[in-house]
């Protein structure tokens, strides 16, 4: 069982930067491949970025390439994403997610675990 809260949300203007934090609980976090995803309001949860176990492969969803990117400290069991250059339309609720194996997704339904999610509010 892993548990993950995240954190570093909140409202920044057209531009600017935030960066969200994920931790996990629970042994063998680096046998997780992790990965952010985000659901804006009345629409579906969406990927974002994600990060291989060791922290050697990521991906990134196209609109994020250049201003998102994601990181991992495993002595720390935490997951970042870095967000750069944020535009409004990455307001989102932010969610992390654990996947127990070493390939990289970017689906929902192959993540395992899930945090409750952290408000990026980017203004115009």
């Amino acid at each position: 069982q892993v548990q993950l809260v995240e954190s570093g949300g909140g409202l920044v203007q057209a531009g600017g930067s935030l960066r969200l934090s994920c931790a996990a609980s629970g042994r063998a976090f680096s046998t997780y491949a992790m990965g952010w995803f985000r659901q804006a309001p009345g629409k579906e949860r969406e990927f974002v970025a994600a990060i291989s176990g060791s922290g050697g492969s990521t991906t990134y969803t196209d609109s994020v390439k250049g201003r998102f990117t994601i990181s991992r400290d495993n002595a720390k069991n935490t997951v970042y994403l870095q967000m750069n250059s944020l535009k409004p339309e990455d307001t989102a609720v932010y969610y992390c997610a654990a996947d127990r194996g070493v390939v990289v997704h970017t689906t929902v339904g192959r993540y395992d675990y899930w945090g409750q999610g952290t408000q990026v509010t980017v203004s115009s």
